[in-house]
């Protein structure tokens, strides 16, 4: 993860603008935190949140300023947990600097919700859902994503997550992978967080938005500004449906994805959900040089 947007910085303009804006609006350099570390303070959820929100800007301006913002607009924006705070940057319902400001407050409150109510999260692979949920409600965890068909990840207090993975051994999972969190996000562990995330919202100027934002909780578009602010707290304790996210969308007609941020992760989940869909990722100037060059081809 460190060194993430570094060749952005380097070659774009309108990549560089973005990093200046985050490093003035925080009061520190959170890009030579992204570009130089080191790992074990930019992956602390205070700082690795605005960073990743920052970084996927600055993909999305640097293919922007290559393609002299011809670009196709979007049907439709969303992300995945942290993601969505993205998705409302692009359909202009925060700014970036409230954005950042928001997740960095977002990030420290998860992080001692988690130290209030210790948990963790596990990924399970290679079960369905119905099974999962009774592997949950048998061990006091939750769902919490609802990633892909056969991946789905669980939250809860350790011990419980200890007893979960034994039970998912014993109904075929392939594989059980512990997650390297600080909480168990997207469950009710994350009660702590909540009023403070509601009270940091009211803080903060939100628009109505220019593209539809499917949410994370009801899989559903938001066309307001309080219903989104009523998802973000929401997300923090409920399920994160991308996989219905995604089903949403294709069954309205889109055919072709962008991830735009670090990594490629959700690009892997969307062809699993939808084989047929096309699919593109920015997380560097190569990528964005590509899908500019691929879009119009």
């Amino acid at each position: 993860m460190v060194g993430m947007g570094s060749d952005l910085y380097e070659r774009y303009s309108s990549a560089r603008e973005i990093f200046d804006e985050a490093d003035e609006i925080l009061g520190f350099s959170l890009s030579r935190l992204c570009f130089e570390g080191p790992e074990d303070d930019l992956v602390q959820t205070s700082n690795v949140q605005p960073a990743v929100l920052t970084v996927s800007i600055a993909c999305l301006k640097a293919a922007q300023e290559i393609s002299n913002n011809s670009l196709p607009p979007p049907a439709f924006v969303a992300g995945h947990s942290l993601g969505e705070y993205t998705a409302l940057v692009v359909a202009n319902v925060l700014s970036l600097s409230d954005a950042i400001c928001l997740v960095r407050e977002r990030g420290r409150l998860m992080h001692e919700a988690g130290l209030k109510r210790p948990g963790s999260m596990l990924a399970v692979i290679g079960l369905d859902e119905e099974s999962i949920e009774e592997i949950c409600l048998s061990t006091e965890t939750k769902v919490s994503n609802v990633n892909s068909p056969g991946q789905i990840v669980i939250s809860g207090a350790q011990d419980k997550l200890d007893e979960a993975s034994r039970l998912a051994k014993i109904k075929g999972a392939r594989r059980l992978i512990p997650l390297k969190v600080s909480g168990a996000f997207h469950s009710p562990l994350m009660e702590p967080a909540s009023d403070g995330l509601r009270n940091a919202i009211k803080g903060f100027a939100f628009q109505k938005p220019s593209v539809p934002i499917v949410a994370n909780v009801t899989a559903q578009p938001l066309s307001n500004s309080e219903m989104i602010k009523e998802e973000l707290v929401s997300q923090l304790l409920h399920c994160v449906k991308w996989q219905q996210s995604v089903e949403t969308m294709v069954a309205s007609d889109v055919t072709t994805f962008v991830e735009i941020g670090p990594g490629k992760v959700l690009t892997g989940l969307i062809k699993r959900i939808s084989p047929a869909t096309q699919t593109f990722n920015i997380s560097d100037a190569e990528t964005a040089n590509q899908i500019v060059n691929s879009l119009n081809s």
